[in-house]
């Protein structure tokens, strides 16, 4: 089970627009989650918090592990209190006007098996609802 989640999508939006709303705060906020604060810097660290409900919630902490303007952004993915450790790397590839945005979401499986929160169906129906929904809608209204 050592596979990856990808996904992607193709967004009718210039690439500047996709890097903007994955990388500046503000924009992210209307799309993702809310941080108090993020960087696209190697090396920052930021948090969150989300969960299956309101009732159960993880707190992430991620870090930045790299950064290449409009072309990608990684970070390391961990849950506070939970042994496992992830990696989401988004890649942004011109397509004319339009953007293609490939999502990575490596390591899923070291993360506890026998916490059903954690099942990559999970992942696959958040990251799908996530750049497929949310970040579409954001980057072409």
């Amino acid at each position: 089970m050592k596979q990856p989640f990808i996904i992607e999508r193709t967004y009718n939006a210039p690439i500047a627009l996709v890097w903007k709303a994955i990388t500046n705060n503000e924009d992210m906020k209307e799309w993702y989650f809310k941080f108090k604060e993020f960087k696209p810097e190697v090396g920052f660290e930021f948090q969150f918090s989300g969960g299956p409900s309101p009732e159960k919630q993880y707190l992430h902490l991620c870090k930045i592990t790299e950064v290449i303007a409009n072309k990608k952004l990684s970070y390391s993915w961990v849950y506070d209190g939970y042994e496992g450790r992830s990696e989401v790397t988004f890649e942004l590839f011109e397509e004319g006007a339009k953007t293609k945005l490939k999502l990575t979401h490596s390591g899923l499986e070291t993360f506890p098996m026998n916490n059903p929160d954690f099942a990559k169906k999970n992942f696959e129906a958040g990251w799908t609802e996530i750049v497929g929904t949310s970040l579409k809608n954001f980057v072409e209204k």
